[in-house]
């Protein structure tokens, strides 16, 4: 059986279709630490290009970045820039896409985002390819990326609500730095140094101490106690997942790690479930790897989840709290799962199907 991610999308008629060989990308936000990975990625993956622009703010406008030999020119992110790029991916933040996007849907341009601006609009699809990937063929112009702890949660999640059938579950993140900012990992490795050296520890991005020490806040705390992240897990697993009524209770923290976030979930299911038959549906899944042989001590870190395409999954065991349940660890890279490879595969999907068109005349 084919995966949902191989199913065929169709393209609606009295469009263009772009050659596969020809897509002219753009990327704005592109001296950003997702912006970087895009253009890595872009890279390494060979995606079908037949053009590259870089977009940023005024100040970064003219700089030269380079990758793979090859020299880019960065232009500032402003209304017009848009006409003749058959893809934007977005990665400067909600304000930025705000001012912009509008204008390159305008130009024909499909914007992928990856801010939190689009993302629980109806109008938006917002697609993990590996789940809902019928949503690339459903959009208007904009195509939303998930916050990263949704997108690496899922891949854990998706498989066993595919065997069990999710109810409910519990979330603790355990997120890296990286996932402010290139900001933040240095305010983490000046802090390192610091305690190192005997000096003063100081804190300008996170209001304690990042370093050595654990911050039970990720964004700002609305009304009800949860902060924005943890806010963002509850609506957008519904939305990604097709499952309107689902429940999810989350925790999110900030950890001094560099890359790649980790997320412990409890999660409570329909039909009996069991480790094994977890496991397998795990094994079974394009978008996880099953690392899980706690006897041998083997599980999935951060680390090793590092610049890794798949999220790894393990520490599987039957919940003894809830009915159904099942405990697990996932780990998955903030910037590329969490971000810039989440993108680029919808990209690629969409490559891979004929879905990027131009408007004749």
């Amino acid at each position: 059986m084919p995966s949902r991610a191989q199913v065929l999308l169709t393209c609606s008629t009295g469009d263009k279709l772009v050659n596969n060989a020809s897509i002219n990308v753009g990327i704005v936000g592109a001296t950003g630490a997702v912006g970087q990975e895009l253009l890595r990625l872009l890279h390494d993956r060979n995606f079908p290009m037949a053009s590259l622009r870089l977009f940023a703010s005024a100040r970064s406008a003219g700089k030269v970045a380079e990758y793979a030999g090859k020299k880019y020119t960065i232009e500032e992110a402003k209304p017009g820039v848009f006409a003749g790029v058959d893809v934007a991916f977005f990665a400067a933040g909600g304000s930025v896409t705000r001012a912009l996007a509008p204008d390159a849907v305008k130009s024909g341009c499909l914007v992928i985002d990856k801010s939190s601006h689009y993302r629980m609009d109806p109008d938006v699809p917002l697609v993990i390819p590996e789940i809902n990937p019928e949503g690339l063929r459903n959009h208007k112009g904009i195509i939303a990326n998930p916050n990263c702890s949704t997108a690496v949660t899922l891949m854990a999640l998706w498989p066993l609500h595919r065997a069990f059938g999710l109810k409910r579950y519990f979330a603790s993140t355990y997120q890296s730095v990286s996932g402010t900012g290139a900001e933040a990992v240095r305010e983490l490795e000046d802090q390192i140094q610091s305690h190192v050296k005997g000096t003063p520890i100081v804190k300008k991005v996170y209001p304690y101490q990042i370093a050595f020490n654990l911050i039970p806040q990720v964004d700002s705390f609305g009304p009800n106690g949860y902060t924005g992240e943890e806010t963002k897990m509850m609506l957008e697993s519904r939305k990604i997942m097709g499952l309107p009524n689902l429940k999810v209770s989350a925790t999110t923290v900030r950890v001094p790690v560099v890359r790649a976030h980790s997320v412990s979930v409890n999660a409570e299911f329909e039909r009996p479930v069991s480790v094994e038959a977890a496991r397998a549906a795990i094994a079974a899944f394009e978008g996880a790897q099953l690392v899980d042989d706690p006897a041998n001590k083997v599980y999935p870190t951060p680390l090793d989840f590092s610049n890794q395409v798949k999220c790894g999954v393990g520490r599987i065991r039957l919940d003894t709290a809830l009915d159904n349940g099942l405990a697990l660890w996932v780990s998955g890279d903030n910037l590329w799962k969490g971000a810039a490879l989440n993108a680029v595969q919808n990209a690629e999907l969409m490559a891979r199907e004929g879905l990027f068109k131009r408007k004749a005349g």
